[in-house]
C-alpha cells in the first residue's frame, strides 16, 4: 500500500515537473513523454486542475477529431522570493510558479556580521513584499550567498567576497519570518536555468566575483567539501594579478566583471555604453577580457567536456559579442570546430535570487 502511494506521488510529481519546464502542453503528449499511461494522465491533471495547480489555456489546431485542449501551470498559484547576498548590494525577486519574475528590485547595501545588517534586512524583505495580494501564497525565502555553504547547519564555513569564516546564518533566518533556504550563490544560478534542457553543464557565474557550478544527470556537484566548482580561483596566469583571495593569478583577477570597471569606478551598464561607443580604452579592455575568458573557457571545456552557460552580470551582455568571442576561444581549442557547447544564460539579470528562489518550486513539486 506504502509503495503504491508513493509511485502514485512519483507520477504526479513527475507530471507537474514536466508541465512547469514546458508553458504549453497537453495530456497526450505527458502521456507519450513521460511514457505513462492516458488513463493515469487524465486522472492525475484532472486532479491538478480541480486543485488549482494546472489550468486549461486553450485548444490546439484540430487535425480532424476533437480539439485536443492544452493546459499550463497556474503560474500565480504560489510565489517564492529569492535574495542574492554581496558584499555591497542585495538583489530581490518575486518569482511565480511558472519561473517568471513577478518583482525585482536592487539595492545598494554594504554586507554586515552585525545584527543591524538582518534586522535591515527584514524591514527590506517586508517593504519589497508589502503589495503582494495574497503573502500566504509565498513558499518561503531563498537566500543565495558567495561562499562555501553547509546549508544544513545554517553555516558559510568561508566567503572571501563576504569576508566571514564560520559564519552562522541562524540570525538572517531568524530575522524573515518565512520558510528560508541558503545557497552559493553559483550553484542557485545553475538552479535557474532549465533543468531538462542542461542534464550535463557548467555554469560561469561572470558578476563582481567569478562563481561557478555544474550539474551531472541533472544534479549540483558539490565536491567532498562543498568547493567543486570553483573556477574563479583556478591558476591563470602564474604569478599574475592579485586576487582578493590573497593568490596570484587567478581567473577571477582576469573574468570577473569587476576587472571591467575597477579602475574607473564606473557601472558594468556605463562600461558597455561606452563599449557601444567603441571607445577606444573600453574596447582595448573588453578584447583583453574576452582573451582570458577564451582560456578559462577552453580549460573547462577540456576537462569536462560539456556545455559552458555564460552567465552573471557580464554574460548578460555576451549574446551580442559570441562571434569574437567564439573566434578567441578556437584559437585555444584544437579538438572542437563547433562551439555550440556555449550557451548564453536564460535569466540576464538576478539568476541567483531566482535560483535559489526556485528551491521552493522544486520542493513544491515533490510534496504535491
Amino acid at each position: 500500500m506504502k509503495k503504491s502511494i508513493e509511485k502514485k506521488k512519483i507520477t504526479k510529481s513527475k507530471i507537474i515537473e514536466y508541465i512547469m519546464n514546458n508553458r504549453i502542453t497537453s495530456k497526450v503528449e505527458l502521456s507519450k513523454q513521460l511514457n505513462i499511461s492516458m488513463p493515469t494522465v487524465l486522472t492525475n491533471v484532472n486532479e491538478l486542475i480541480e486543485k488549482g495547480i494546472v489550468k486549461e489555456i486553450g485548444e490546439y489546431e484540430s487535425t480532424g477529431g476533437r480539439k485536443a485542449k492544452s493546459i499550463g501551470i497556474n503560474k500565480s498559484y504560489c510565489y517564492a522570493m529569492g535574495i542574492d547576498i554581496t558584499a555591497n548590494h542585495l538583489g530581490m525577486v518575486l518569482v511565480n510558479l511558472g519561473g517568471e519574475i513577478e518583482k525585482m528590485e536592487r539595492i545598494r547595501q554594504k554586507f554586515s556580521e552585525e545584527m543591524s545588517y538582518c534586522i535591515q534586512l527584514s524591514k527590506l524583505v517586508n517593504h519589497f513584499l508589502e503589495d503582494m495580494d495574497d503573502i500566504e501564497k509565498l513558499l518561503g525565502i531563498g537566500v543565495s550567498i558567495p561562499g562555501i555553504i553547509y546549508p544544513k547547519e545554517n553555516m558559510v564555513i568561508k566567503s572571501h567576497a563576504l569576508q566571514i569564516e564560520n559564519y552562522s546564518l541562524s540570525f538572517l533566518e531568524q530575522s524573515l519570518s518565512y520558510p528560508i533556504y541558503f545557497e552559493n550563490d553559483a550553484n542557485a544560478a545553475m538552479l535557474a536555468e532549465e533543468p531538462q534542457k542542461y542534464k550535463n553543464a557548467i555554469y560561469l557565474s561572470l558578476s563582481s566575483t567569478l562563481g561557478g557550478a555544474f550539474c551531472i544527470d541533472g544534479k549540483l556537484c558539490l565536491g567532498e567539501n562543498q568547493k567543486a566548482g570553483e573556477f574563479g580561483h583556478i591558476i591563470l596566469v602564474p604569478g599574475g594579478r592579485k586576487c582578493y583571495c590573497g593568490k596570484n593569478g587567478c581567473a577571477d583577477a582576469y573574468c570577473a566583471a569587476s576587472v571591467l570597471t575597477k579602475d574607473t569606478e564606473e557601472s558594468l551598464e556605463i562600461f558597455m555604453e561606452r563599449l557601444s561607443k567603441k571607445e577606444t580604452d573600453a574596447e582595448q579592455r573588453w578584447e583583453e577580457y574576452l582573451d582570458y575568458l577564451a582560456i578559462l573557457i577552453s580549460n573547462l571545456r577540456m576537462a569536462y567536456d560539456m556545455d559552458i552557460i555564460l552567465g552573471g552580470d557580464v554574460g548578460a551582455y555576451l549574446p551580442d559579442y559570441m562571434i569574437s568571442l567564439g573566434e578567441k576561444v578556437l584559437e585555444y581549442n584544437g579538438f572542437d570546430r563547433d562551439l555550440t557547447y556555449l550557451k548564453n544564460c536564460n535569466y540576464k539579470r538576478e539568476a541567483s535570487a531566482v535560483g535559489v528562489a526556485k528551491h521552493f518550486f522544486y520542493d513544491f513539486v515533490r510534496q504535491n
